[in-house]
């Protein structure tokens, strides 16, 4: 009889606690958060009806120490060298922290060992030059120096006839990590036959991840925060072969790239990276 098989939230996180994990690593003081005020870890917070779909807010939403701690966890846990973020935030302050660390602890072998251009680089892609200008100036210099924000318009376009938005230009690196929250789905410039992404009843629907899907490594991960319809569309037209979660508590969704290393270099990145439990799981998906 054959054992039920973990979901990825369970490969994930299953060894994550969220109380200790803040006690070693108190990513809330970056933001002046205090605990007794705050309230249970993983309670998501309350946000107005239309507060997400408001072209005219200006005020950051406030942090979400959920969402922030696992991401923090992933970093690390999985030894990541390299994230592009789409939507910049509170999310780059923790994951600049993260790469910090995994510098600290991994430098002398991901410099020796592995081929990794851009290690220990975040790359932020972001719209909104006032949002890029808030963010970096409360980082700290170790965090400044893993941050590297680029502003990108971006467009209405189509991917295989269905409406979408792309950024102009992207950093060019190779990310073992890629975190989704932006962008909005207000500042795309242009329409497709009348139809554009900016209607509040409508949400953010970036195609930007599947220009390049073909160049990622096996062993990246795709973090999309919230934003279930884009996750969807991203589901529909990833052509390789991605182990899939969505869990509607924590309201995100997860895309690892469960396929055999490509070479030696990427072989040695899983094995020090990922370990034995990810060949398990491209056995399982190749059964």
């Amino acid at each position: 009889m054959t054992g039920r098989q973990s979901t990825l939230e369970e490969v994930l996180f299953g060894d994550l606690n969220y109380s200790t994990h803040l006690a070693e690593h108190p990513i809330h003081e970056f933001f002046g958060i205090d605990l007794e005020d705050y309230g249970e870890l993983t309670e998501k917070r309350q946000h107005g009806l239309y507060s997400s779909v408001d072209p005219s807010n200006t005020e950051p939403f406030e942090a979400e120490l959920d969402d922030l701690i696992r991401l923090h966890y992933l970093v690390l846990s999985r030894r990541v060298t390299t994230v592009l973020e789409f939507g910049i935030g509170k999310s780059t302050t923790v994951l600049a922290d993260a790469l910090t660390k995994n510098m600290h602890r991994h430098a002398d072998y991901v410099e020796a060992e592995l081929r990794r251009s851009n290690a220990f680089e975040l790359h932020s892609v972001e719209n909104n030059e006032s949002w890029i200008t808030l963010v970096t100036s409360q980082l700290s210099p170790d965090h400044k120096d893993r941050c590297h924000p680029h502003l990108c318009p971006l467009k209405v376009s189509e991917f295989n006839g269905r409406l979408c938005t792309f950024y102009h230009e992207l950093p060019d690196i190779a990310p073992d990590l890629i975190y989704l929250d932006g962008p909005d789905q207000f500042s795309a410039e242009g329409s497709v036959r009348g139809l554009t992404t900016a209607h509040p009843d409508r949400m953010p629907m970036s195609a930007d991840i599947l220009t390049f899907e073909h160049f990622l490594t096996p062993g990246t991960l795709i973090v999309v925060d919230g934003r279930t319809a884009n996750a969807r569309f991203l589901r529909s037209n990833l052509q390789r072969s991605w182990s899939y979660h969505h869990s509607p508590t924590m309201d995100q969704h997860f895309f690892e790239l469960t396929e055999p290393p490509l070479g030696i270099y990427n072989k040695r990145q899983v094995d020090y990276c990922l370990g034995d439990e990810y060949y398990a799981r491209v056995t399982k998906m190749t059964d």
